[in-house]
């Protein structure tokens, strides 16, 4: 079983910097878990700390049940895959995935065999006579990530490895990293900054920002229940549109909006102990509203600035009276122009509402 555990994890620089703040979670036998977050919040350097790259400052880390705070990267049965591949460029394909094979003394016999299965599977047959100089961005990932799994890893590290790649290289190679999740079933770390591939990829993400993590969920939780703030406007695109209001009566009034409250909600709000006049800040994510061009006291007001065309989909960008910018998704064939006067409608039961001081969700908040 590859189960990996970290139990308070941190990592202090000699001069003081805290990169990584008491990380805690479980990874699963077989699980695909992502580290996703902004430059800088922590997350390489947790999967670095994973393969022994980097020492753990305070906590333990166990990998199939053996602590490793101490082990070398070589005896921790790891296997990772850098963003920049670190390919030996006078090696062909095949002694470049042969290598680590070798250092570790493996029989010729069984060294082929391991070689074929993983170039069968990356499709690199026609490939193995080749030198990396001689091959596209995406072929030469494919020749590092082969060379990560013909060790047969207990677990596989990936750091960033579609980031050097184009947009339409990036869709083909995460079909190609989830196929061969769902056929080697090794327990696999992601690391990234995209958001599509955490979303696409993850049966778990971490979001962290800062050192700290901000929440550890499925992607479907993340996107519909996010725990604060950051969180929120981190996950999805457009960026959820966020206002600031207060809680009158029924409902979330701001400056220039008023928007009805589903009565369950006033009820979670009211157990909570939120009072009326409290300052609040709402969430609506862009493809939560719907547009409406006669009058109407519910909804965002404002003119539109900019009509952005993507075929399936038209995202409209919006200035209300108040100064706020507004984006919203809204159906590919809606007709629009700029400088209209619009109103823009959310869905209620899809609010997104967090405490003004905390930025805490209170709807979702355990």
């Amino acid at each position: 079983m590859s189960e990996v555990v970290l139990d308070h994890i941190q990592k202090i620089y000699p001069n003081g910097y805290q990169a990584v703040k008491d990380f805690s979670m479980t990874i699963h036998d077989r699980e695909f878990i992502i580290f996703v977050g902004p430059s800088g919040c922590g997350k390489t350097t947790t999967l670095r700390m994973i393969a022994g790259l980097e020492d753990i400052s305070a906590g333990t880390l166990t990998i199939d049940g053996s602590v490793c705070n101490n082990k070398e990267p070589k005896d921790r049965n790891i296997a990772m895959v850098f963003q920049n591949y670190a390919l030996y460029p006078h090696m062909t394909v095949r002694r470049n995935m042969e290598y680590p094979l070798k250092i570790a003394k493996l029989p010729k016999e069984e060294i082929d065999m391991r070689i074929d299965h993983a170039a069968r599977i990356l499709e690199l047959q026609n490939l193995l006579d080749r030198k990396p100089k001689a091959l596209s961005g995406g072929q030469r990932q494919r020749v590092a990530m082969g060379r990560a799994i013909v060790r047969n890893p207990k677990v596989l590290l990936m750091d960033e490895p579609l980031s050097n790649l184009d947009a339409k290289l990036r869709g083909q190679m995460r079909i190609e990293i989830a196929r061969l999740h769902k056929e080697l079933e090794t327990t696999t770390i992601y690391v990234t900054h995209d958001q599509t591939e955490a979303m696409t990829l993850g049966d778990r993400i971490v979001v962290m920002n800062d050192g700290v993590v901000q929440q550890i969920d499925t992607p479907q939780n993340l996107y519909e229940k996010p725990r604060n703030l950051f969180v929120a406007t981190f996950i999805g695109m457009p960026v959820m549109n966020v206002l600031e209001a207060q809680l009158d009566e029924n409902a979330l009034a701001g400056q220039g909006f008023r928007l009805t409250l589903p009565e369950s909600w006033n009820k979670i709000l009211k157990k909570k102990g939120i009072k009326q006049g409290k300052n609040l800040k709402v969430g609506i994510r862009p493809e939560n509203l719907s547009i409406r061009f006669e009058p109407s006291e519910q909804g965002l007001k404002g003119i539109l600035d900019v009509v952005e065309r993507l075929g399936s989909m038209t995202n409209v960008y919006m200035t209300m009276e108040n100064g706020s910018k507004i984006v919203a998704t809204l159906p590919g064939d809606v007709i629009v122009k700029d400088s209209e006067s619009i109103t823009l409608i959310p869905d209620q039961n899809a609010l997104h509402i967090f405490d003004a001081d905390t930025d805490l969700s209170l709807l979702y908040t355990e």
